[in-house]
């Protein structure tokens, strides 16, 4: 049974396709109140400047200090604190359901404080944390430091969404959200390149190199978020970078998006449509299932190298490369999803490399064949759940569903963090075929969940031609 929603909901500036997403008036749905569209434009070019590479710099320090655990275990993590079995595994796990229970209460701590304050007790909160791990001591005080992590790290991504919902039109923010995710896939590179540097120091002041990493990493990010917090505009209407009409325009933005972000009081009907919404389910199916070699690829890249058979310095800088591709590819998808404005087709297209890839490591042993497929999986990897998200956000009919949906949609995708930490258990070494058959696998189940959401768009499309509704049509 498909969904229909009322027609005043409709205000949805993405079910009509428009190739042109950055323009101010492209949103059909936003209200008709004039604002002068080259200073709105110019306005918005400082956002991009000033706003989003602080932003892309948070998320990339916050995913070193959250996989560089990964690296560390080439180091001789596992040996210095006597962990045996799968007790790594077990660590790596217990990160995501301490991110998970608490990113909703990350949210309305938001709401109710606002980004500011949250973003920095949560960039304090979890660089002391990193900085902490680099004295740890055996395995109960490794959990204890990744559960408080997972604490932590949560909050940062409700804070830069809250951040780019109050700056950019729903239009405008695909390629921006890219960005950050951009930023994921560009910390692989940068923890690749401070391990292989701190590595070769091998032990000062009577500290291992992977204490060194932990503490290292940790004071990077104190320094650089506090930094940044103090640059970051957390009002896009008081921005210090703009002058008196950038303001003005701002402040005319925000009510002219009121019809987007919704004036109407909460309905009952509105959480009905989001739980009852079939596109949701399935879209959360393909993420928790793309995010299992997703995660199991950030955190354990260097050991499945090291499995390739380099040695352990080697596989720190040989994943360099492999990131940059990852973030130069999710950038080339994320420009070409908002130019062709078919972020559905795209999504079915990428999982293709990642299962190619999966596929040449379980079926071949050979070192430089495995390097490569590496290359293929970061290429898909990472624009999976950006195009997906972004897409389910697109078809969903107002703010008070989108509050709902998406936040579960994502939390689900995020548990997937638990599976994936003990897909690759040391016993599996060198090949790890299991971890990689099991990747593949959920792949492809990801791919056949994006193929059933074109289907089920399609077909609603189609009931709608020849309808009063007709122009009303949902993005595919």
């Amino acid at each position: 049974m498909t969904m229909e929603y009322p027609k005043e909901a409709m205000i949805n500036s993405d079910i009509v396709p428009s190739n042109n997403n950055d323009s101010p008036h492209s949103a059909t749905g936003e209200s008709s109140m004039l604002i002068d569209p080259v200073l709105e434009k110019c306005a918005i070019s400082k956002f991009d400047k000033y706003m989003m590479p602080q932003m892309a710099l948070l998320m990339l320090i916050a995913y070193l200090d959250r996989t560089n655990i990964g690296n560390a275990r080439v180091f001789g993590f596992e040996q210095d604190l006597g962990l045996v079995g799968t007790q790594f595994n077990d660590l790596s796990t217990l990160f995501y359901p301490t991110y998970v229970l608490f990113e909703i209460p990350w949210v309305m701590a938001v709401k109710k404080w606002g980004a500011n304050a949250v973003l920095a007790v949560a960039m304090i909160g979890w660089s002391v944390v990193t900085i902490g791990t680099g004295f740890i001591h055996n395995y109960y005080q490794g959990i204890a430091v990744r559960l408080l992590l997972g604490v932590f790290e949560s909050g940062l991504f409700p804070c830069l969404a809250f951040l780019i919902s109050t700056v950019y039109s729903r239009t405008q923010q695909a390629k921006r959200i890219a960005v950050l995710y951009g930023a994921i896939a560009l910390s692989g590179a940068f923890g690749g390149l401070i391990a292989y540097g701190i590595q070769t120091m091998g032990s000062k002041a009577g500290l291992e190199a992977w204490r060194w990493l932990f503490i290292i990493e940790g004071c990077i990010s104190i320094v650089i978020g506090l930094a940044l917090w103090v640059t970051l505009p957390f009002d896009s209407e008081k921005a210090w970078f703009l002058n008196e009409e950038e303001r003005y325009v701002m402040s005319l933005r925000v009510k002219r998006d009121v019809a987007y972000k919704g004036e109407r009081k909460f309905e009952w009907k509105y959480a009905k449509m989001a739980f009852t919404e079939p596109i949701i389910y399935i879209a959360a199916i393909g993420m928790f299932c793309s995010s299992v070699p997703l995660f199991g690829f950030t955190t354990f890249l260097p050991t499945l190298i090291v499995g390739f058979g380099y040695t352990s310095l080697q596989a720190n800088y040989l994943s360099i490369p492999v990131y940059v591709f990852a973030c130069l590819f999710l950038c080339l998808v994320a420009w070409l999803s908002d130019k062709l404005n078919k972020r559905g087709v795209i999504a079915m297209v990428v999982p293709i490399p990642v299962l190619i890839g999966y596929a040449i490591t379980v079926g071949t042993g050979n070192h430089g064949a495995d390097l490569f497929a590496m290359f293929l999986v970061a290429a898909g990897v990472y624009p999976y759940n950006t195009l997906v998200v972004t897409w389910v956000t697109n078809n969903l009919p107002n703010d008070h569903v989108r509050s709902i949906g998406i936040p579960l949609l994502i939390s689900i995708a995020n548990a997937s963090g638990i599976p994936s930490s003990q897909i690759y258990p040391k016993k599996d070494s060198p090949r790890y075929i299991m971890g990689n058959a099991v990747s593949l696998a959920m792949e492809a189940i990801a791919l056949i969940a994006v193929g059933l959401i074109y289907l089920l768009v399609r077909r609603r499309n189609a009931r709608q031609i020849g309808s009063v509704t007709g122009d009303l049509r949902l993005a595919v």
